[in-house]
């Protein structure tokens, strides 16, 4: 029984639900990462490098046959796959750069020291100035 309180605990605390809604935006992040890398960035490349699609770069180790494919290294799409993951590594890298600068603006922030009500004040001076008299 303890197993299952502990389990909802957890549910209850967010830890689920964040980590799911993570995972969702992740995918969400990692579609639109992955268009702007073979939409837009990868075009240009090609263009650069004499109307070349990364994508459809092959090594062929052994031609295909009646009876198999062609066996081929696709170092095009992972080029393409590597642009994509610099791409989400950056982006994350400023996410989290502008989560740790805000992190470190609240911590800089000086507590404000709490004021003292004046009703506890004249309580502590009677307190001390009864144990003075003892």
């Amino acid at each position: 029984m303890k197993i299952i309180e502990e389990f909802k605990e957890f549910a209850i605390k967010g830890n689920v639900i964040d980590l799911a809604v993570g995972v969702i935006i992740g995918g969400a992040f990692g579609k639109i990462v992955t268009s702007l890398v073979n939409d837009v960035i990868m075009p240009p490349i090609g263009l650069l490098t004499g109307e070349v699609d990364f994508s459809e770069k092959v090594i062929v180790i052994k031609q295909a046959t009646e009876a198999a494919e062609a066996v081929t290294i696709n170092y095009g799409l992972f080029i393409n796959n590597s642009v994509n993951f610099i791409i989400v590594a950056f982006a994350i890298f400023l996410v989290i750069k502008q989560i740790n600068k805000i992190k470190r603006k609240e911590e800089e922030k000086p507590v404000e020291e709490k004021k003292e009500p004046q009703d506890i004040a004249l309580l502590r001076e009677i307190r001390d100035s009864l144990q003075k008299q003892k």
